[in-house]
Parts: structure tokens; sequence; C-alpha cells
């Protein structure tokens, strides 16, 4: 079983395939963390449940350790809950009134306030073979006055007993996403958040703990995401005593509300989970939790045409077709136009929110060029920002109103654009109707959802939760209602690049834009540091110009398509200036991509060589059947003449053989053992080389 609660002990185990975790019910009532890592013998462990006093000053030390605790008392931690009830008191008691089993997956654990009839209950979830585990809190105000609320977060995580803790985490900014950052945690607080009304691209809700010892390969390692495309705050807190808390959800910033007599509220869901397998059975852990229960069932991601880089706003159905005529010679799958073909966009000035077909654009309507797309044998897709309006279009003129402003200021324009307030029952209507009409009027078959702003002027809304949290509830249900009603469209989330990603908006979206940033060398390091947290499955890459525009540098194509290869395959560039020889070398790297694409999006990654640990990049991908695997490798400049590197591979079975070929070469046969440990040369020279290396079990 993966829960079972041992009476006697009074102890709680969550049992998954690497690991235990255990809490219990102290003397005082409180629901107290005792364990998380490598599986142990629960009923030999009830000695860690008791209480501790320090002084006067830390009378209740266990408090720190609380599986869920509210500010009160003696208890001075980043709260998992604050309060004020219905006549001014602030004070929040929770004991253990009991529990409930749901198979032997699922648990909730019922606190009680001491006086208030006011009721929290904490859920968790097994996922036993990734040793993942989700949390989330439901709270019922049983009162009969209202109960305003602070501060509440999804999940309190307690690690205990290391000799000293390092936090992994991602930060970054526009085209610079998901740089991997590391520090020690001392006394205090660490945090990591988002007050933008999005999940951001300066942060992401996503960490990692460990002893500041482990690598890629070996090591203990506790990390957690989390599920919400909002405003959210990650706290990493260690006590004076040698804990670590790791406290997470909605970010209380501007964020109080009130919970009326009757009603309930649920936090968004924290999952978090243990690796002994470094970094590396980290994020492999979490890819298989992600492809198996979050992201929504579709496989595999299509070779993608986007025409953006091609045309810019300067779309016209005549040069739109001549590009996918190109993209249909190069094997592509699917053909996206991007801004520039609805109402009199011309410019990033004008015309967001008219989402009709331009008519000057599409003399012949919009469905002429899908007919043209899909007698070429490709899907058409489609760009929309449907939470932004320009001031100079037809429905900021009609419904000013709607957009996110306090009545006394002027709206600050960003990209030359507001957004709107979606929290608005009447602007939900009108995204879900403009949507569901582009949808039925038209053989879509994908949609790519931009968000090009962060909020700014707030306002208020309407009565219940604050703007920010009503905003991604209402985007969470347009997403769920658009596919049901339009089950064959795909849909890819993008914010202004990769700012609104995690695993919230993750159940709804097919695939990920994760940055505006196509430069391959600059992608290497924000795929590397997206596929910490994030599986390759969802994540869009795409080929581009080269010298690139975002930072001129001049790369080879093989080397684009190789970075590109590496989740899913999309092209971007102005295909219809390449020359025959481009064409027809592209051509083949698209064949090739259709070919392994299952080992990459499906299979196990293995970060062989990091970047920044030496001049060469390489990543490994295993196929979940152990039959196929998939080497790139990345040159980044050559330094003191030749030299030979030894690639030493990982996931293969060591006694088995193996067909392994490099860049289509003549094949050669080795033996998992000597490839895994006696290594595979490389011999790639001058700057920006890369080369992929395919295996094959006998």
């Amino acid at each position: 079983m993966s829960i079972a609660y041992l009476e006697r002990q009074r102890l709680f185990e969550i049992r998954t395939q690497r690991s235990s975790y255990l809490f219990g019910v102290n003397e005082k009532g409180t629901v107290q963390h005792l364990y998380w890592g490598e599986p142990v013998e629960a009923s030999e462990c009830d000695f860690l449940l008791k209480g501790r006093h320090h002084s006067s000053f830390d009378a209740d030390v266990d408090r720190e350790t609380e599986e869920f605790g509210g500010w009160g008392g003696s208890h001075y931690a980043e709260p998992g809950l604050k309060v004020e009830f219905g006549d001014g008191v602030r004070d929040l008691k929770l004991d253990y009134a009991g529990y409930e089993l749901v198979g032997d997956d699922e648990l909730k654990i019922r606190l009680a306030d001491r006086h208030y009839a006011f009721r929290v209950d904490v859920h968790y979830k097994a996922y036993a073979e990734h040793d993942i585990i989700e949390r989330f809190i439901r709270i019922r105000n049983e009162e009969a006055l209202p109960v305003r609320i602070e501060q509440v977060m999804a999940a309190v995580w307690s690690i205990q007993a290391l000799p000293e803790y390092r936090m992994t985490h991602v930060a970054g900014r526009w085209a610079g996403e998901y740089q991997l950052r590391s520090s020690i945690l001392t006394e205090g607080k660490k945090t990591i958040e988002s007050r933008r009304g999005f999940t951001g691209p300066h942060a992401n809700p996503w960490f990692a703990i460990d002893d500041g010892r482990s690598d890629e390969t070996n090591g203990r390692v506790w990390f957690g995401a989390l599920g919400w495309s909002g405003n959210w705050k990650i706290v990493a807190e260690k006590s004076t005593f040698g804990h670590v808390r790791v406290v997470g959800g909605v970010n209380d910033f501007d964020g109080a509300f009130v919970i009326a007599p009757g009603e309930t509220y649920t936090s968004p869901v924290f999952a978090g989970g243990f690796s002994s397998g470094g970094f590396g059975g980290m994020s492999r852990l979490l890819h298989g939790y992600e492809r198996g229960h979050i992201f929504p069932a579709r496989q595999p991601r299509k070779v993608l045409y986007n025409s953006w880089e091609a045309t810019e706003f300067d779309v016209q159905a005549e040069e739109q077709i001549k590009l996918a005529r190109h993209a249909a010679k190069l094997g592509v799958e699917r053909f996206v136009v991007d801004d520039g073909w609805f109402g009199a966009r011309n410019s990033d000035r004008a015309g967001l929110g008219d989402w009709q077909v331009n008519p000057r654009k599409f003399p012949n309507g919009l469905r002429a060029l899908i007919d043209e797309v899909k007698g070429l044998g490709m899907e058409f897709g489609l760009w929309v920002e449907p939470e932004s309006v320009n001031p100079d279009s037809d429905l900021y003129r009609n419904h000013p109103e709607w957009i996110y402003r306090f009545p006394t200021r002027e709206g600050t324009q960003l990209r030359n654009q507001h957004l709107l307030n979606l929290g608005l029952p009447e602007v939900k209507a009108f995204v879900l109707g403009f949507m569901t009409e582009l949808l039925s009027a038209y053989e879509i078959k994908f949609i790519k959802w931009d968000m090009n702003r962060s909020v700014t002027e707030p306002g208020t809304g309407e009565e219940g939760l604050p703007v920010w949290q009503k905003h991604v509830d209402h985007l969470y249900e347009i997403w769920a209602e658009l596919r049901i009603r339009f089950p064959d469209v795909e849909f890819e989330t993008c914010a202004g690049g990769g700012a609104r990603i995690d695993l919230g908006i993750l159940r709804y979206a097919d695939q990920a834009w994760i940055s505006d940033n196509t430069d391959a060398r600059d992608r290497l390091a924000i795929q590397e540091g997206f596929s910490y947290a994030y599986s390759p499955s969802v994540m869009m890459c795409w080929v581009t110009e080269s010298p690139n525009g975002f930072n001129g540098r001049s790369l080879p194509l093989s080397y684009r398509f190789h970075s590109s290869m590496m989740g899913g395959l999309g092209i971007g560039a102005n295909i219809g200036k390449w020359t025959d020889e481009e064409m027809e070398e592209a051509r083949g790297f698209v064949e090739l991509y259709k070919d392994i694409r299952h080992v990459v999006l499906e299979g196990d990654l293995y970060r062989l060589e990091p970047l920044g640990r030496s001049n060469l990049a390489a990543y490994q991908y295993v196929s979940r059947d152990g039959l196929e695997s998939v080497v790139f490798s990345f040159l980044q400049s050559q330094h003191f003449g030749a030299e030979e590197r030894r690639l030493r591979l990982q996931g293969l079975e060591p006694g088995a053989s193996y067909q392994v070929s490099l860049d289509g070469g003549e094949p050669i046969v080795r033996h998992g053992s000597t490839l895994m440990n006696a290594g595979y040369p490389l011999s790639l020279r001058g700057d920006y080389g890369s080369s992929m290396l395919r295996l094959k079990r006998l």
C-alpha cells in the first residue's frame, strides 16, 4: 500500500517505490512531520514523534516541523495559513481531527480550530512509481461570520537532519529564461516568487534542496513544483535548529480575500518528491510524472513551421501560401500563421482585440489559405492573444471598462496594449465566445495562445477572490471548456516567451514556448534549465536564421537543427530565402527527427555534459523500452588544437550489445558496459560543432 496509518504509534506513512514520507500526531494534538527520504521501517520511527522545548523564546520547536500549520500562539515560521475571524481574532490553533483514506494512494488529514468552526483538510495523493506526492488544502468556513484569509499556502515541506542545505532554482528574464541558480541556505528565508499576474520569466515555481554535494548522477535531492499560473510564492526557511521548511502557494501579496459562511477554498496542487539519484534522477521522476499524470495525452509533437520571423506583421495570403509550399517540401506537418492576420493589425499598435480576419490580407478569406495548407498535407494553426487589447481597436472603443485600471489612474501601456480583466464574467464570456466562433468557423488544429505583458493597475474585482486569482481561475476554465468543445485542437502556452509555464497551465496545454530567444547556442542553456523541472516532450524549439536576429551569432544549420531536435521541432526561418542545398539539408534533418522523436519526446533524459562544466555539452535520450538511444553533442569552441573526448553514456544495459552510428555514418557494435564506462570517442572540432549519436540495442 502507498499510504498506511500505524494506529499504535499514531504515525502515517506514504510509501513510494524508493522513498518513505512519515508524519504523526504528537501529544499536543499537532500533526508533526518526522522523516522524508530513503525507505525506512515506519513502525520503528515513533521515537521521532515528540515535542521539543528550548527556552521561553523557543517554547515549541516542534512547531517548526508541523505538517501544516497556521499563524498563532508561539509559531513564528512562515505560516501555511494566516486568518482573521469575524470577531477580529487573528490567532489560529489547528488540532488533528481525524483522517480519511481513499483507496491506497489518497489521504485526507482533517484539522480543526480549537474554538472556531473553521476546518482545514490537508490532501495527499501518492504517485509511487515516480516517488512524488501531490498536496493541496481545502478550507471550510462553518462560522456564522466571514473569515478573512491573509495567507494560504498549498503545502509545507520539511527537510531535516542535513549538515548543510543548498537550494537550486531557476531565474532569468525575457529571452534569458530558466537559468540555473543555487545557493547555500543560512538561517533565515530565501523567497522566489512572481507578483506580475502570471508565472513569470524571472523565476519559476520549482525548487530542489540537497546537502550541497549532489550532482547530476549521485546524491539525495528533495524537490517540488507548484501548479499555479498567477502570483505565486515559495519560501525556503532555515531555522536556528537546523530544519528547513519549504512553504509554497498563491502569493499573499495584495491577495487577501474573504470566505463567507458555508464557503470553501481550495488551493493549487504542490507536488513534491525525493530522489537518491542526483539531479538527473530528480528530473526523470518529474518528467515521468508529468507525462503520465499532468500533460494532456497527445503525442507526438508535430513538426511545425511558424511564419512570424519571415513576415512579422506583413501577413499576406499569397506570401503565406509560398511559405507553406516551401514548408511542405521540408516535410513540415503543421503550418502556423502568427500575429498580423486579424483586424487592423499592421503593427503592435493597433487591432489587438478585434479577432476578425483582415479582408485586405486575405481577399479570398482565411479558408482559402487553410485549404491550400491542407492540400499540401499539413495542418493549419493560428496565433492569438486573447487577454490583451490595443487602445486603437474596436474592442477597446466599445468596452474601455474591460481593462485593468484604477479609476483615478491612466492605465499603463506595455507593448502598446492593455490587459483585459479576465476575472470579469463578461470578459470571460467574450474570450470564450470569440475563440469558439473562430474554431467553429475554420478547420484550425493548433492555437498558439500568447500573453505579452504582465498585470498592472489590477483594480477591483467581483466579490470573493482577488482579481489576481480570478484571472487565473477563468483562464483555466476557458482552456478546459475549449478542450471539451474542440478535442482535436492542440494548444500551446506562450507568454512573451516562457513566462507562463507551470504544472497548472500544463494540465491544459499540449506544448510550451519556452523563450522568444531562438539562438541555438542560447537555447541550449534555456532548454537545459527548463529540463530540470519540465519534460522535453512539451518544449518547442525552432530553427531560425543565421546570423541570429537577436544576438547576431552565426551557427551552422546542423547545429541549429540538433539544438531544436531536443524537444518538439519547429522551423521559424524565412525558408523562402534558403538555397536548394539548405533546403535539402533541412529536409534530411526533418526526416531524421520524425524517426527519432519518439525517443526524444517519450524517453528518459540524461544530461551527460551540462553547459558550463567544459566547452562541451551533451544530452542523451533513452527510449522507455530501452531499445533505442539518441545523444546530441555540442562543442562551443575549440581550444589548443585537436582533442578527443570520451563521452560516457548512461541508461544502457551493461551486458547488451548496441549498434552505434555517428551522424548517419557506418555503424559499429559496442557493449553497454563499454559505452557507459570507457565511453564513446567524440572528435568534434572547430567552433560550434555538433553531432548526433544513434544507438539501437541488438
